[in-house]
This record gives structure tokens, C-alpha cells and sequence, in this order.
């Protein structure tokens, strides 16, 4: 494996060597092999310098924290990032390399009910989905998550209402913000995803759709529809794209939050 380094002049390496022992070091039990764990710049007293540092993460570890079960990995980041997995719920923490397990619970704690709200709401998603599949129609007419084993859920029936609930919507969509954001796709197709509510190939002018956003609230088709369209114009999702976004579409974060609170897996 290729190892990282840096390069400096003699004077520079022999100062960073009387202080490296200084550092505290961390021995990966996996591979046996020690690191430094503090590198940060300022520690060689007026240099400047960057470190590309290939692999700093640790193996997932499990933490129980008053009955809750992290999933936390050890990362070189600078603040700890908490997110609740679905379909199940899984509780996902990644931490700075040194951070404690007990600066870990204690971040745990304060995020209790916010965690305890996310795992109720990712369960009631997964119960109106098995609704959906169970009595063929989903409650309020919003089915939740995406379908992952589309072979079997996807029948000639559901096919019908969701295409058929596009096809009502979709030409007058497409005729206003093809003039709103003056671009018009040449193809747009229906495709039971698993993976994403819709894509775009810029260069042909393609646009495909989950056939899925036929059972969803109206305001998502719109949304997916603007987003990709908007990749007519912005290929990636970077500043361009976003303020295009925000041009045409002002809430259109708002409207993303809330579709993506379909995906249970």
C-alpha cells in the first residue's frame, strides 16, 4: 500500500521528530499498526501545510446508551454526525477519531426524543407500506418508501392507477416549466425505481420518473420534475444548480426533506 507523507527540508523533519513522540498514538487492533492520532496544522510552530490522509476511519463499534444501540465509527472529521437508518431504525454515529465514549453518550442523551421520534416515524412508514401491499391502496393515498422487490409489488393494477395518475398530470406540467425554465426534455419515461425518484441525461434531453410519484401527493411529481429538468441546464448539484432551484422552485428543500421521508431503505 502506498503510505502518506510529506515532504520537508532536514530542518523542518528534524523539528517534527523531536515532537512526534510528544503525540499520542492509537494502535489499530486489527492491523497492529500505530497511528497518530493529534495532526493538526499549527502543531510545527510557523509552517503552513496540508496532509492527504487516504484511510483515518476506524471499524464500526457498538455503544448502548440507556438502552439505544450505536452503530459509531471513528472518522478524521471535526464534529459528530448522528443519523437514523431506515427500513429498521438503526441508530448511525460518526465521531471524531479521538472523541470519548463518553462524550459519545452523552451526545446520545441530549438527542433522545428526536432519535426515539425518527425510529417511530421510520415504523410507521414501514406499517403504511405493508398496508399498501397488503389491501392494494395505500392510506390517504401515499404509499411510504421506496418498493425494493418491484417484481412482486408492482402488479398490472398499481401499474395502471400510478402511470395513469401521471399521465393527468404530467403534460400540463411539463408545457408550464418547459417555459418557466426554457428547456423542454425530448423524452420522459416512466420506470418503477428502486433507488431514486427520477434522473436526467442532459445531453439527449431523457428524463425518467418512478412510476411510484403516481401515488404520492401531486407536489412531488412537480417537484422531481423541476429537479430534473433543472439538470437540463446544471449537470451536477452544485451552486448553479441550487440557485436554479431556488429561481423556479423557492420551497424546493422543503419538498425534498419531505419526499425523501418516503425512502425506507
Amino acid at each position: 500500500m502506498r503510505s502518506n507523507h510529506l515532504s520537508y527540508g532536514p530542518k523542518v523533519i528534524a523539528r517534527f521528530r523531536a515532537q512526534k513522540d510528544s503525540l499520542p498514538v492509537r494502535r489499530n487492533l486489527s492491523t497492529g499498526v500505530s497511528q497518530w492520532v493529534t495532526w493538526a496544522c499549527g502543531t510545527m510552530e510557523g509552517m503552513s501545510y496540508r496532509a492527504t490522509v487516504r484511510s483515518r476511519s476506524s471499524r464500526p463499534e457498538m455503544l448502548v446508551v440507556d438502552g439505544l444501540v450505536l452503530q459509531v465509527t471513528r472518522k478524521a472529521i471535526k464534529n459528530m454526525y448522528l443519523r437514523i437508518k431506515p427500513p429498521q431504525g438503526d441508530i448511525v454515529v460518526s465521531a471524531p477519531l479521538r472523541m470519548t465514549d463518553g462524550q459519545i453518550e452523552r451526545f446520545a442523551r441530549e438527542r433522545r426524543s428526536w432519535i426515539l421520534a425518527q425510529q417511530q416515524r421510520i415504523r410507521e412508514a414501514r406499517q403504511r407500506l405493508a398496508d399498501t401491499a397488503a389491501d392494494g391502496a395505500s392510506r390517504g393515498g401515499e404509499p411510504a418508501g421506496f418498493i425494493h422487490d418491484a417484481a412482486s409489488w408492482w402488479t398490472p393494477e398499481r401499474r395502471e392507477r400510478a402511470a395513469s395518475a401521471i399521465d393527468a398530470r404530467l403534460p400540463a406540467l411539463v408545457e408550464h416549466w418547459s417555459a418557466v425554465i426554457g428547456k423542454r426534455p425530448t423524452h420522459i419515461t416512466l420506470r418503477a425505481m428502486t433507488t431514486r425518484w427520477g434522473s436526467c441525461t442532459p445531453r439527449t434531453g431523457r428524463i425518467r420518473l418512478n412510476l411510484q410519484l403516481g401515488l404520492l401527493p401531486p407536489q412531488y411529481l412537480e417537484y422531481v420534475l423541476v429537479h430534473e429538468m433543472t439538470h437540463l441546464w446544471a449537470s451536477g448539484h452544485g451552486a448553479e444548480f441550487q440557485r436554479r432551484m431556488t429561481q423556479y422552485l423557492p420551497d424546493w428543500r422543503r419538498l425534498r426533506r419531505e419526499l425523501n421521508r418516503y425512502t425506507t431503505g
